[in-house]
């Protein structure tokens, strides 16, 4: 997931689940695992997981009322004008001020065996005054007291120009009080503290920047009829015994972000997604939790996969639970493994991608695994890396990381971060550290946080690839060499996260759901289940050996310190020397004692316990 504060979450045929911001500084982590509570107790980087969260406020509004945009942008900058003079006067003065407002219209559909549980639409506007008070040297931001820079509030939905302006000028009025009072606390603790490794400025001097698109003409959405698709692909799950929760949501939404600065920037973003998420529950006799999640993005409803597409989906997913419910527990491990690409782009996102972000190379909590290793090799020579927000699809996959300007205004930018194995770059908000004194756009952030530097679309290409057919015999001779009965291949994955702090060992955790033994003797593949990939960053990304010659895409939410951002991560299939597996834990309740209705004869609970498993 994302570093020791929050977590991801990730879409795609596992969707991506990261968890709401947990408020920490070091990494990420996933609801809807064993480990939530204690993780959440410590602090996690990122966790990349399957989009498994069916509420959350996420609904589909009524076509756009007709509104004339430029009142809300307008009222917005003669607002920050007014701010930015009266405020000159003051003692200690801002010397940034900006307002950034999200206009969003959403609308959620969820259904289950055939029925709609919730169809709600809403419309919210929320607003982030942003306040710095000193100078870009040291302000009221350093170290940890950056939540004092933000207060957040909501909006009036009407376009009324004083009712816009009182809200503004009574959050900037608020943010004041708070970040004056820091700046004194960061003045004081800086005279009796000892210096600090990093002697970077706060804040980064940018170019502004005005961009103002044409907003999209009123959404054509007619929710009676995806209330009938909903009951019909939630009405898939009726007829599997061994299902014992579904569900199948829709979540439309259309934002707005206008962005104005003290800095005399003026940005308008219009943008629209579309995702559904189908998710299924069941559980193993001795009380493990099984789960599987397929989730579709686009940037269009009717990018959404059709009806037969959706229930091949749901068959393949009903099997995969059934079959994982007769697979034999997994041990402890340590050997070669093959990791499927959507497998390897979560691998990547967690391990390498977290470690990369900007501000986790300055303070003195951050484990700074590669602060000091630019222009060194930290990747086997035939692997380069790159973040591209502003790539939309890849090999007709849609995105998720896509942007055009981060959240501090900056244009978004393609980054190589790793070019041969030799660590070129970090991603970048307007926070600098030593050597890397500008942004490169890649400050992100959830409503109501302040912005880090963060990973949009992260992709990793390979000059040493082999034919996707070719990887299981290369596996196979692995498995050989090493002298061991069997190695791993990881075909699907929920998510993971990663912990970045000094307190905490720098380790990650990856959370599979489709997981094989491949023998060397030639027997028959056989499917395992409980089991999670775990390490260390620089032992394991050393022992990749070769790649697969095709890139696949995991989207998903990652969370961390600046909350819940859309984020994609792509890669090609991974063959390891070695990588280590541990044993996840589980509850010990049992399935349920009654069948389901319509099942009281079935001998579906019998017939799934095989005591050798399933075969590949």
């Amino acid at each position: 997931m994302c570093p020791v504060d929050e977590h991801t979450q990730f879409e795609g045929p596992a969707g991506t689940q990261f968890r709401n911001p947990a408020s920490s500084k070091a990494g990420g982590s996933t609801p809807n695992t064993p480990m939530k509570q204690s993780l959440l107790s410590v602090s996690l980087r990122s966790l990349f997981l399957a989009t498994l969260a069916v509420g959350g406020g996420l609904s589909w509004g009524a076509p756009l009322p007709d509104k004339d945009s430029s009142v809300l942008l307008e009222t917005m900058q003669a607002e920050l004008e007014r701010a930015t003079t009266s405020l000159a006067k003051s003692d200690p003065a801002p010397y940034f001020l900006s307002y950034e407002v999200y206009d969003q219209r959403t609308l959620q559909i969820a259904g289950t065996y055939g029925t709609i549980v919730t169809s709600s639409t809403s419309n919210h506007r929320s607003v982030d005054v942003t306040m710095r008070v000193g100078n870009p040297m040291l302000d009221n931001t350093h170290d940890e007291n950056r939540e004092s820079g933000i207060t957040s509030g909501a909006l009036p939905l009407a376009d009324d120009r004083d009712a816009i302006a009182r809200t503004l000028w009574e959050l900037t009025n608020h943010e004041y009080r708070r970040a004056s009072p820091a700046y004194a606390k960061v003045m004081s603790n800086t005279a009796v503290q000892a210096a600090e490794e990093d002697k970077s400025p706060d804040f980064s001097q940018e170019a502004p920047q005005i961009r103002v698109d044409q907003p999209p003409g009123p959404i054509v959405f007619n929710q009676k009829e995806w209330e009938d698709k909903i009951r019909k692909y939630s009405a898939g799950f009726r007829k599997y015994p061994e299902i014992y929760s579904s569900a199948v949501t829709l979540q439309l939404q259309q934002t707005t972000s206008y962005f104005v600065s003290s800095e005399g920037s003026k940005v308008e973003t219009p943008g629209l997604m579309a995702r559904l998420i189908v998710v299924a529950n069941t559980r193993s006799d001795d009380g493990m939790d099984l789960m599987r999640v397929e989730t579709f993005e686009s940037s269009k409803p009717e990018g959404l996969p059709p009806e037969q597409e959706l229930a091949a989906k749901e068959d393949k997913m009903a099997a995969d639970l059934k079959a994982l419910r007769a697979a034999p527990l997994a041990e402890p491990f340590d050997g070669p493994a093959l990791l499927s690409g959507r497998a390897a782009a979560v691998f990547f996102h967690e391990v390498l991608g977290h470690r990369l972000e900007g501000h986790r190379q300055r303070g003195e909590t951050e484990g700074q695994t590669f602060t000091k290793k630019v222009n060194q090799l930290v990747l086997p020579d035939f692997l380069s890396v790159f973040d591209d927000p502003t790539l939309h699809e890849l090999n007709g996959v849609p995105l998720a990381g896509s942007y055009s300007h981060d959240d501090e205004g900056v244009p978004a930018q393609r980054v190589p971060l790793i070019q041969d194995g030799i660590l070129k770059n970090f991603l970048m908000s307007r926070m600098p550290i030593t050597n890397f004194a500008k942004s490169n756009g890649h400050g992100r952030r959830q409503t109501g946080y302040m912005p880090t530097g963060r990973q949009g679309n992260l992709i990793v290409e390979s000059s040493k690839a082999v034919k996707d057919s070719e990887l299981r015999e290369k596996l196979v001779e692995e498995i050989k060499k090493a002298g061991k009965p069997y190695g791993l291949y990881f075909e699907d994955v929920q998510g993971g996260f990663t912990l970045t702090t000094r307190e905490l060992p720098q380790a990650f955790q990856v959370l599979p759901v489709i997981v094989w033994r491949v023998y060397a003797d030639g027997r028959p593949d056989q499917l395992v289940r409980g089991v999670d990939i775990v390490g260390t960053p620089l032992a394991s990304l050393n022992r990749i050996l070769l790649t697969g010659n095709t890139t696949q895409v995991f989207n998903g939410i990652c969370g961390a310190e600046s909350g819940n951002v859309p984020v994609s991560a792509a890669a090609p299939a991974m063959l390891f020397s070695e990588l280590e597996v541990q044993k996840r834990a589980g509850s010990r309740v049992r399935p349920p004692v009654l069948p389901p209705p319509g099942f009281e004869n079935s001998t579906a609970r019998s017939a799934s316990t095989s005591p050798s498993g399933e075969v590949h």
